[in-house]
């Protein structure tokens, strides 16, 4: 599947700064533009993971922030929370239980899982409640309106929007594609 050339692009470029899994080199590169409280982003969690199990080292994954506050009152405070958990090198951790989690997004929850994953708690709470993240939280959700993004999950796939499907098929389809048009 060929990606259209003509759609929105990604205005802000992949850096260092990004939450990324996956090697920089990668032949493509997936960004998605997510609210742990949104139900579709909970059933593109997995088709994710089943892409990245699939593609290996030729995918790199970035996950930015984009809670959409109005329709998500937990949306906020998750993603600062993931981004309080990355401060302490556990992004990815804190990450899969939030959308393994949409169903407990509360504060009280957000300390639970924080011990879980092994957290120092004191520092994590200090940081949740001082709002110390919320600016990384809103400099993605800046970022992702500069690119076109007014809905979650939004993808791109090397730097284009993808407007297709969010199920396992079409979307493994056209990060394949990527890949393949990478290597012409």
């Amino acid at each position: 599947m060929k990606l259209d050339q003509h759609a929105p692009r990604l205005a802000v470029p992949v850096s260092a700064r990004d939450h990324a899994q996956g090697p920089a080199d990668a032949a493509v590169t997936l960004v998605e533009y997510g609210d742990y409280e949104c139900p579709y982003c909970g059933k593109a969690y997995p088709v994710v993971k089943a892409i990245q199990q699939r593609m290996g080292d030729s995918l790199r994954f970035v996950f930015r922030n984009f809670p959409i506050n109005t329709v998500h009152e937990h949306a906020g405070v998750a993603a600062q929370a993931a981004e309080a958990a990355a401060a302490q090198g556990k992004f990815w951790e804190m990450h899969d239980l939030l959308y393994e989690n949409q169903d407990g997004l509360a504060e009280v929850d957000l300390h639970q899982y924080a011990l879980k994953i092994g957290l120092e708690i004191y520092r994590f709470d200090a940081d949740l409640s001082s709002e110390i993240f919320a600016r990384r939280v809103r400099e993605d959700f800046r970022g992702g309106l500069r690119s076109g993004v007014n809905g979650t999950p939004t993808f791109f796939i090397n730097a284009v929007r993808y407007n297709g499907e969010k199920e396992l098929d079409p979307l493994l389809a056209a990060v394949q594609g990527a890949a393949e048009e990478k290597k012409e």
